[in-house]
């Protein structure tokens, strides 16, 4: 009986019983989770990230499991994580977590996106860049909002990055600068992603009229294998002598992009864009989503969190839209306003949401290829818009 005893006091039963507040606790993440489940499952909005970030989110509230713990990498006394604390008392999670903190899985993530990425919309149409600068409008709507409201510049700027819609973006960002929000933003950012086809159509009809979506634009020009190879060096030297904490990710991303155009690393490119980044998004969402424990995640500031994130991408889409309205009126209507709702950094899901609401308004119409312009300079927007923040606060 003794030994009984023992071993249902070792098991995960007895330890979710003990607390009476904290089961209540972990019963609603367990809600939270079966609800971001459903949106991967059955929804199938951003399921490559939402079910891995889910699960993570499981093991971190598993009674008496302790794969990840918070205090290896964020301390009271505000010092940085030591490494060998966390071989010696780390988990499993743990480890994963490490290429979370040291940065290592956004930039191989952006590193397979540009291998994924087809930057000649953006060569043939360069005025594509003011749609992607415009849509970042969300990004620094929702860092003020944040100050206002009580948050620390380091937590406000991470939380305003969410607005960029680019998850790794966020995620990095939020790592150095507000570690103990992780779970939260990346949640946030991730979820609205997957829910850009429902949030930006009432906007796109809101701003736009009927002549203005069913604009006809002209078939892009050819696009050289000189510029495509130029390109990712260019933007690269530039961006990083702008923005020099923006090149973690400006210059992955444009490596992949590079692989991707040279013709001649054909095998880099294609891991690049398939295992390297399938691996790297299992670690990166498993890991990240087991920051969010019932401890830090049902907080007021993870409310807050949530409206924040969907004020900056109601108005990263506005922004996008207005500036592509802008275009409209100084091109003499070339520019359909729609594609500047792809100007937020979702590839490509917001430019697939440009061309499903834009053929609506004109079923010959195919906005696609020129949404791609504003979507992949979206990218590019949301990686110095991190940058600019890391620089000021890091």
């Amino acid at each position: 009986m003794e030994f009984i005893k023992q071993f249902i006091q070792t098991t995960g039963f007895a330890d979710f019983l003990s607390n009476n507040t904290e089961a209540i606790k972990t019963v609603i993440m367990y809600i939270v989770i079966g609800i971001l489940v459903y949106l991967g499952v059955v929804k199938k909005f951003e399921p490559l990230l939402l079910i891995p970030i889910a699960f993570g989110m499981l093991l971190a509230n598993l009674p008496g499991a302790e794969l990840y713990h918070a205090d290896l990498f964020i301390k009271e006394d505000g010092s940085d994580f030591v490494l060998q604390e966390v071989i010696k008392n780390g988990n499993l999670i743990d480890f994963l977590y490490l290429g979370v903190k040291l940065g290592i899985y956004p930039s191989l993530i952006f590193m397979g996106v540009g291998a994924m990425t087809d930057f000649s919309a953006l060569i043939a149409n360069p005025i594509s860049l003011m749609m992607g600068a415009g849509a970042q409008l969300g990004v620094f709507v929702a860092f003020t909002g944040a100050l206002l409201i009580g948050f620390a510049p380091e937590a406000a700027a991470s939380i305003g990055i969410i607005g960029g819609a680019d998850g790794p973006t966020a995620i990095l960002v939020t790592k150095i600068l507000a570690p103990v929000l992780l779970g939260a933003i990346a949640i946030a950012a991730y979820s609205y992603m997957a829910l850009i086809p429902i949030i930006q159509p009432p906007f796109m009809k809101l701003l736009t009229t009927k002549k203005e979506r069913s604009v006809v634009m002209k078939t892009l020009r050819p696009v050289s294998k000189l510029e495509l190879v130029a390109f990712p060096i260019v933007v690269t030297l530039v961006v990083t002598f702008v923005v020099p904490d923006a090149a973690p990710l400006i210059g992955f991303l444009m490596l992949g992009n590079l692989f991707n155009v040279t013709g001649v690393t054909e095998r880099l490119s294609k891991t690049a864009a398939n295992e390297l980044i399938n691996i790297c998004t299992i670690f990166l969402g498993v890991s990240v989503g087991a920051t969010a424990s019932a401890e830090t995640f049902l907080t007021k500031e993870t409310l807050s969190i949530v409206f924040l994130g969907l004020a900056a991408f109601c108005f990263s889409t506005m922004g996008g839209l207005l500036t592509g309205k802008l275009l409209y009126l100084i091109t003499g209507g070339k520019i359909n306003p729609l594609i500047g709702s792809a100007g937020v950094s979702a590839v490509p899901m917001a430019a697939r949401v440009s061309q499903v609401v834009g053929q609506k308004e004109n079923p010959g119409n195919f906005l696609l290829m020129h949404a791609m312009g504003p979507n992949v300079a979206g990218v590019i927007g949301s990686a110095v818009a991190a940058g600019v923040f890391l620089s000021l606060y890091a």
